[in-house]
């Protein structure tokens, strides 16, 4: 996919971040947006942006932790603007706990959301993304879908899933020769308002980093670099070369050269920084 010109993409968690940048971005390059979120003022706010730059836009209001409510947008899509050529799973939350801290209602709660979202939003819109003869499945991860870090073990596992799927995903569309590709997106330190919309389990947040959850959100933010607007054309060029992986910010790019150096090591240097970090 050379030019977004004329094409149609649907993007969840729309409303903020990283989906409000790619949102206005591809309206920019004169691409069709069915934009979705669970936070509709904020939709209607990144709709109307992209409304200004002259393409169509749609909004729906989406817990993408419901599968038939993927399945019914994504069917709305198609009849608003004909099959979707992109879909950006970009929805997701965070949860700072310890994995014996963590409750089993928030851990289905980020699995729900991280994971099957992005299951339920790609499966979803494979037949459309077929059916237009170009199609591109973007699916977020993180950083920390390519290394494990204390209090992250929900996130990291659902991430580390993400990227799973979609590696996987990409092989079977290519052994198919369908029309679409994937791409799975790695981003470090993006500002957004992730840390802040967290779940965190205060007692193990404390006994694993020494902080207490509002401090914990303080320092996540504090290593937040990368604007979601330079997040976004990053993630539209690695669309435009069809790669398989796209790496977001300098932290990203170290962190993943350091898991590839020490595959198993680098377990050992992340302990000793958080003892550090507690000290």
């Amino acid at each position: 996919m050379k030019t977004f010109q004329n094409k149609v993409a649907a993007i969840t968690g729309a409303a903020s971040g990283i989906g409000r940048a790619l949102a206005i971005e591809l309206a920019r390059r004169g691409c069709h947006l069915s934009l979705s979120d669970v936070n509709t003022q904020a939709l209607e706010q990144t709709a109307e942006a992209a409304r200004a730059h002259g393409v169509k836009v749609t909004t729906a209001a989406l817990d993408v932790a419901d599968r038939d409510a993927i399945y019914a947008w994504a069917e709305a899509t198609r009849a608003d603007h004909g099959p979707a050529n992109l879909v950006f799973n970009n929805a997701g939350v965070a949860l700072g706990a310890s994995i014996e801290g963590a409750s089993d209602e928030d851990l289905h709660w980020i699995m729900d959301i991280n994971f099957w979202g992005v299951v339920h939003g790609t499966r979803a819109f494979l037949p459309q993304l077929r059916a237009s003869g170009e199609g591109h499945v973007i699916n977020i991860s993180s950083v920390f879908g390519l290394v494990a870090v204390p209090s992250q073990g929900a996130y990291n596992a659902t991430k580390f899933a993400v990227r799973g799927f979609t590696e996987c995903l990409r092989q079977e569309l290519e052994l198919a020769g369908a029309p679409v590709s994937a791409t799975c997106v790695h981003p470090g330190g993006i500002k957004t308002n992730i840390a802040r919309a967290a779940r965190y389990d205060s007692d193990s947040m404390r006994a694993l980093t020494g902080r207490d959850p509002d401090e914990a959100k303080a320092r996540f933010e504090k290593l937040f670099r990368t604007s979601a607007e330079s997040a976004a054309k990053t993630i539209l060029r690695g669309v435009e070369r069809n790669a398989r992986r796209v790496l977001i910010g300098a932290d990203a790019r170290v962190i993943d050269l350091a898991v590839r150096l020490m595959p198993t090591a680098y377990q050992r240097v992340v302990s000793g920084l958080t003892r550090l970090s507690i000290r």
